[in-house]
């Protein structure tokens, strides 16, 4: 059975994951923004995205662009954990796995290093 929370108290679960981050990495996010949907419109079982130019990938040339977006998924974090501090473990997981992301960390290293 999912657990039942608002989405007021998950942002604050989101909020909070990004807390942990050691401020010397949260200095180097650049043109980034942090965002919370209830679920991914073509894959539901999608628990983050990041989307945009990794840290490593830019360039001189890069510039003038939207900010990168890391998604977290509410619905899909919440109907697979069993309680509320099931939800703050994967929170932060998975806030971690797509930041990763942003500072040019692939799928393949993350699960070598226990974050997929």
């Amino acid at each position: 059975m999912p657990v039942e929370m608002t989405r007021q108290r998950f942002e604050e679960l989101v909020s909070d994951a990004l807390d942990t981050v050691p401020s010397g990495l949260m200095a180097e996010l650049n043109n980034l923004v942090v965002l919370v949907e209830d679920h991914h419109p073509e894959d539901e079982s999608l628990l983050g995205l990041y989307e945009g130019v990794a840290l490593t990938e830019r360039d001189s040339t890069y510039g003038g662009v939207l900010p990168d977006r890391i998604t977290i998924y509410r619905e899909p974090l919440l109907e697979m954990c069993s309680d509320e501090q099931e939800v703050i473990d994967e929170v932060a997981v998975t806030v971690v796995h797509e930041l990763a992301h942003h500072f040019g960390i692939d799928e393949a290293k993350l699960h070598a290093l226990g974050w997929g």
